[in-house]
């Protein structure tokens, strides 16, 4: 492979994907949402279905929790990183341990501007060998991502070796998602011609590759391998799947009938939300935007350890002062993301957030940044940001929502206990 020196290379896997509608893009499984009855609507640049015709919103969240749904995640960023200099360079801009981290794993992390430590988007790092990465982002960061990338990629210190970097476009991406999830995807596998997978020994936040022979044409070459990895948006056991332009059709196709409809569904964008909201878990340019840390987002877990101690990333001054104590010398944030249970009505994206016990009883001290009723719990519930140290659990609030003040609590998240399959666990996930 030829690998990239002082400047930017960045290498287009194909084309990107077709765009019609009104300039909004397809995804490779377009015409399988619309003929599965699926309502289109604009996302991130993209027609994707917000809910299918057999299952209402609810329905179809709670068809995830209790058997499996596929979702299509195509209009997310696949990249790949290859070089000497593409640890470095993840070092530099993430606060993660990427130089350490093993092959055939992933962590979540986040792109992060020098100096204040603002969240550029969010993203999943997977190692796929000693100078290779694999990362997925946001598609309505993409424009934006692209243009950080290639400026991070250009004034990096290249005496760490050089970098490719190669955008993925026109790759499949499904995620199969709860508890049904391993056992439909291991028949799928196993008719496909693959025989040496065994998912019980694939844990939450490792990969594999596997190559189907089942699709195979003419040639007696093996189909390009799809990327299996174990994770999910929902909370629940799951994969996510990257799947080579020329086999998405045919392989979610052959998912999806392995599945079965008494086991399988398709799922929109409409269940997707209330199962990460569930499951606490962020949606960027609504609970992160890049004048918020790591920190603040509760995100902390992802700066890790050994990155405490030696610095050396964007914003690192910033973020780490945040951790210390005051007393330390160190910075509190400005204000913390907390999870709320809110009382009557649901309360919505922008909403004020109040504090009851401030001396006029209508000081505003944050805004809801996600909420909606919660399927699973028969509760509403939402996340936002409020002020230190009123982001402790158990601290009483009030939203206002349509102009009413509603009573909410700040709870620990997630709102439902997460069920990813990990080691600890042996046999089922926790």
């Amino acid at each position: 492979m030829k690998l990239a020196g002082l400047l930017p290379q960045r290498r287009q896997a194909s084309s990107d994907a077709s765009t019609s509608n009104g300039g909004l893009k397809y995804t490779a499984l377009h015409e399988v949402h619309v003929s599965s009855g699926g309502k289109m609507v604009p996302f991130g640049g993209y027609s994707m279905p917000v809910q299918y015709s057999d299952l209402s919103v609810g329905d179809s969240h709670k068809w995830t929790r209790e058997k499996a749904s596929l979702f299509d995640v195509g209009h997310m960023v696949q990249h790949r990183l290859c070089g000497p200099g593409a640890a470095p360079l993840l070092e530099k801009i993430t606060p993660s341990s990427t130089a350490s981290l093993q092959t055939n794993h992933s962590t979540l992390s986040c792109f992060l501007h020098p100096l204040t430590g603002g969240i550029v988007d969010d993203t999943v790092i997977t190692r796929l060998g000693p100078e290779l990465f694999y990362l997925v982002t946001n598609a309505a960061c993409k424009a934006n991502d692209i243009a950080y990338l290639e400026e991070q990629i250009e004034f990096r210190d290249t005496s760490h070796g050089a970098v490719e970097w190669e955008v993925l476009n026109d790759w499949g991406l499904v995620a199969l998602q709860g508890p049904l999830s391993a056992v439909i995807l291991q028949r799928a596998l196993v008719t496909a011609g693959v025989e040496d997978v065994d998912l019980k020994a694939l844990y939450f936040g490792q990969c594999k590759h596997v190559t189907l022979n089942l699709f195979r044409k003419q040639s007696s070459e093996p189909d390009t391998p799809i990327l299996i990895s174990r994770a999910g948006y929902t909370g629940e056991d799951g994969f996510e799947i990257s799947i080579p332009p020329a086999l998405t059709i045919a392989f979610t196709t052959h998912l999806l009938e392995c599945g079965g409809r008494e086991r399988l569904r398709l799922a929109g964008l409409g269940a997707r939300d209330s199962l990460r909201l569930e499951a606490g878990m962020c949606l960027y340019g609504h609970d992160l935007d890049d004048k918020t840390t790591p920190v603040e987002a509760g995100l902390s877990w992802i700066v890790h350890k050994d990155r405490r101690a030696s610095g050396g990333f964007h914003g690192g001054e910033t973020i780490l002062r945040q951790l210390r104590p005051v007393n330390d010398g160190g910075s509190a944030p400005k204000h913390r993301r907390v999870g709320l249970i809110v009382e009557g009505a649901p309360a919505r994206e922008g909403a004020e957030i109040v504090n009851p016990a401030s001396p006029n009883s209508a000081e505003v001290v944050g805004r809801v940044t996600s909420g909606c009723p919660s399927p699973t719990l028969g509760k509403n519930i939402a996340m936002g940001y409020v002020k230190p140290p009123l982001h402790r659990a158990g601290t009483p609030m009030e939203v206002l929502v349509r102009g009413k003040r509603r009573k909410a609590e700040v709870v620990q998240m997630p709102f439902v206990k997460s069920r990813y399959w990990k080691p600890a666990t042996g046999t089922s996930p926790s």
